[in-house]
């Protein structure tokens, strides 16, 4: 049998209304002055009011840091950070993205025991000491982020940084589908599509799939595939929004224990230097990203090709291509640009997004076909080119 070691959030708490019951998690865990970690714009349209009133009703007083901004840079943390100390809190728990939650983790180590200074976090397993009480809402069904044991960070103009450790594993997720049914649709499509990259990653990945990771990008998929186009075009029924969130859940679960790769690796580079959002990065390259892989991943691609196109038949390479074509059309489906061109990423910066992917190591190596810097260019300019 294949030797492998699995880690997860120990608790999940998968509920429509469950945000609401805040109060007795927390109370689980010792702690009565939470951090409220969110951004701004969860604030403005009312969201955290509920949230806020029950968990004053049960006695808990939440100190609100609502100051969170997309690629978060470390300001943003040391605020949070700063706001934390002054206010003695016991816990943290972020409501809202990928960022918050990112945020929050980071966070939640800073004010914990190992008297660590934020730069020394970054890079693998570098986390000491015991961090606070952490709880993790997400607001949108694409990062996985409550279940996974990275944190990433803005450290320049065009820089970002991961802080990797199993520490970083909430004590709760709550997997709430009533917070995300307001999301529009652009960013529900975005983020879902991130989410199937990270299920398909986890399912290809070279170094650490293992059978459970496999069983939950399959099952992730699924889910993502069957609801998205709803969830997108009729953004209130409740239970595509509970299909979307549980499938990225389950995605971030594969992809924390079997990682992702090229895709991610040449996205990163994208919303460096351009702010696109992760998930369009994601779905700006996956086309040509999956025709990459191809040669060295066909039998699995043709394995998940039978979750979104059961009636497919023929040669691995057939029905990987089945795959693809489905992803394709789900992307223009959601209405999501196809091409680099179309985001606005000038020809011209290709060949420097190729340099800036190789930087990307991490992901690189579990890609199950080998990929230099001429191969990062050469699908920088596919998916550049053509809509595919």
């Amino acid at each position: 049998m294949q030797s492998f070691v699995f880690n997860t959030t120990p608790r999940l708490v998968c509920a429509p209304g469950s945000a609401l019951e805040l109060a007795p998690l927390l109370a689980d865990l010792g702690a009565r002055r939470p951090l409220l970690v969110t951004d701004p714009g969860l604030v403005k349209i009312g969201l955290l009011a509920p949230l806020q009133a029950a968990l004053e009703a049960a006695g808990t007083t939440a100190i609100l840091f609502d100051r969170v901004q997309e690629d978060p840079p470390e300001s943003v943390v040391e605020a949070a950070v700063s706001l934390g100390r002054r206010e003695q809190v016991d816990a943290v728990v972020a409501v809202g993205g990928g960022s918050s939650m990112d945020v929050a983790k980071v966070v939640a180590v800073l004010l914990g025991d190992g008297g660590q200074e934020l730069a020394a976090l970054y890079g693998v397993d570098q986390v000491r000491g015991a961090r606070l009480p952490l709880v993790l809402v997400p607001t949108t069904a694409g990062t996985g982020s409550e279940v996974t044991p990275v944190a990433v960070i803005t450290t320049g103009a065009t820089t970002k940084a991961g802080v990797s450790s199993r520490l970083l594993l909430p004590d709760v997720a709550v997997l709430d589908a009533d917070l995300t049914l307001g999301l529009p649709p652009r960013v529900t499509a975005m983020t879902g599509i991130d989410a199937m990259v990270h299920a398909i990653e986890a399912y290809t990945s070279r170094v650490k799939k293992n059978p459970m990771s496999d069983h939950l990008a399959r099952e992730a998929l699924r889910l993502l595939s069957a609801n998205l186009r709803l969830a997108v075009t009729r953004g209130h029924d409740r239970d595509a929004r509970a299909g979307m969130l549980l499938g990225a859940c389950l995605a971030g679960q594969a992809f924390a224990n079997a990682p992702v790769a090229a895709v991610h690796a040449l996205a990163y580079p994208l919303g460096g230097h351009y702010h696109i959002p992760h998930g369009l990065s994601n779905s700006l390259v996956l086309p040509a990203g999956l025709d990459f892989n191809l040669p060295a991943a066909a039998p699995l691609y043709a394995e998940l090709a039978t979750l979104v196109a059961p009636n497919v038949t023929g040669s691995d390479e057939a029905r990987a291509m089945a795959l693809r074509d489905f992803l394709v059309a789900l992307i223009a489906a959601v209405s999501l640009p196809a091409t680099l061109a179309e985001a606005g990423v000038p020809r011209e910066d290709l060949a420097m997004l190729a340099e800036d992917a190789m930087l990307q190591q991490r992901l690189l190596v579990n890609n199950p076909r080998e990929l230099s810097r001429e191969d990062a260019l050469a699908i920088y300019t596919a998916a550049w080119g053509k809509a595919a």
